[in-house]
C-alpha cells in the first residue's frame, strides 16, 4: 500500500459499508486548501463577469452579452452548490451527507455541466450568424433569440439531468456493485452508463461546435483581409465587422477552454467499459476535478482578452475595495 494512503470504510460499524481511502492528514490538508481556493476563485470570478456585464457599456451584442451572463451564473452555482460538497467526497472518499442530498446534489452537477455545454454550442451558433450574416446580424440575433436559446440550454439541461437521476443507475467499478452501498455518491461518474452520457452530453454538442468555429476561422481570415481594404475608406459595417472577429476569436477560446478540461473526462467514460472499469478512481476523480476547473477559467479569459472588462472590473473592485 503506498505510504500516503490506506484502504478502511466510510462506516466501520455497517457490514455495506463503501470502500475509502484515506491519506495522509498533510495530504488532506494541502488537497482543502487548493479545492477551497478553486471554489472561492470560481464563484469570485464568475460573479465578477455578472456585475461587469450588468453594469458596463461593453461592445458585445446584447444576445451575446446575455448568454455569458448566463454562462457566468451557471459558473457561480457550480462553485457555490457543486464543489464544497464534491470538494469532500474526492477527499473523504465517501459520501456522509444522506442519499437524498445525494440525489440532489448528483442532478444539480450534471444540470450545471450540461448546461454549459449548451450555452457554449448556442454561443458558437450566435457568433457563425456574426460572421458569416454580419449585415443582418442584427434581424437574425434579435434579444428574443437569445433569450430562447438561453431557455433551451437550461431546459436541454434540466431534462437531462432528471432522466439520469430518475433511471437509477447501477455503479459498477471493477466488477463490484456500488449502488447500495453506504457512503457512496457515485451517479455522475457511474461507468454503466458512461458512454451513452458521454455521446449525449459531450461528444454530439462538440462536434457541432468544432464543425462551426471551423467554418467561422476559415471565413474570418477572408473577412479580415475585407476588413484592411474597407479601413482604407469611411465605411460603416467595418468597425462592427471588426468587433465581431474579436468577439468569436475570444470566444473560441472559451470553447478551447472548455475541450482541454473536459475531453479527458469523457474519453475516460468512453474507455473505462471497453478495459474492464479498470481505470483507477483517484484518476478518474482528478479529471473530474479538472473539468471543474472550466468554470474557473471563464472570467480568466474575459479579463486577459476584453480591454473593456479590465477596465469594468478594476473600478469595480476599487469601488469595493474603497467601501470596505
Amino acid at each position: 500500500m503506498n505510504s500516503n494512503l490506506s484502504a478502511a470504510l466510510c462506516y466501520e460499524s455497517l457490514n455495506n459499508s463503501c470502500p475509502r481511502i484515506v491519506y495522509l492528514l498533510s495530504l488532506r490538508i494541502s488537497f482543502y486548501f487548493l479545492f477551497t481556493t478553486i471554489i472561492i476563485l470560481t464563484v469570485s470570478g464568475n460573479l465578477l463577469v455578472i456585475f461587469v456585464i450588468l453594469l458596463s457599456q461593453n461592445p458585445l451584442p446584447a444576445p451575446t452579452n446575455h448568454m455569458i451572463l448566463s454562462l457566468s451564473v451557471a459558473g457561480v452555482l457550480i462553485g457555490g452548490l457543486v464543489l464544497p460538497n464534491s470538494m469532500v467526497r474526492s477527499i473523504e472518499t465517501c459520501w456522509y451527507f444522506g442519499q437524498i442530498l445525494c440525489e440532489i446534489h448528483t442532478t444539480v452537477d450534471i444540470v450545471l455541466c450540461n448546461t454549459t455545454v449548451w450555452h457554449l454550442t448556442f454561443i458558437s451558433v450566435d457568433r457563425y450568424l456574426a460572421i458569416f450574416h454580419p449585415l443582418h446580424y442584427r434581424n437574425l440575433m434579435t434579444n428574443k433569440t437569445g433569450m430562447a436559446m438561453i431557455s433551451s440550454s437550461w431546459s436541454l439541461a434540466l431534462v437531462f439531468g432528471f432522466v439520469i437521476v430518475i433511471s437509477n443507475p447501477q455503479v459498477k467499478i471493477r466488477g463490484d456493485l456500488y449502488k447500495f452501498c453506504e457512503g457512496g455518491c457515485f451517479s455522475l461518474h457511474a461507468r454503466e452508463i458512461g458512454v451513452e452520457y458521454s455521446i449525449i452530453f459531450y461528444f454530439i454538442p462538440v462536434c457541432t461546435i468544432i464543425t462551426v468555429y471551423s467554418r467561422i476561422f476559415f471565413v474570418a481570415q477572408r473577412h479580415a483581409k475585407v476588413i484592411h481594404s474597407y479601413n482604407k475608406g469611411p465605411k460603416p459595417s467595418a468597425p462592427l465587422t471588426v468587433k465581431n472577429l474579436k468577439a468569436t476569436k475570444t470566444l473560441a477560446v472559451v470553447v478551447g477552454t472548455f475541450l482541454f478540461c473536459w475531453t479527458p473526462f469523457f474519453m475516460c467514460n468512453l474507455i473505462d467499459p471497453l478495459i474492464g472499469h479498470s481505470i483507477n478512481t483517484l484518476l478518474y476523480e482528478s479529471f473530474m476535478w479538472v473539468a471543474y476547473l472550466n468554470a474557473m477559467f471563464n472570467p480568466l479569459i474575459y479579463v486577459l482578452f476584453y480591454s473593456w472588462f479590465r477596465k469594468t472590473a478594476r473600478v469595480l473592485l476599487s469601488k469595493l475595495f474603497l467601501q470596505i
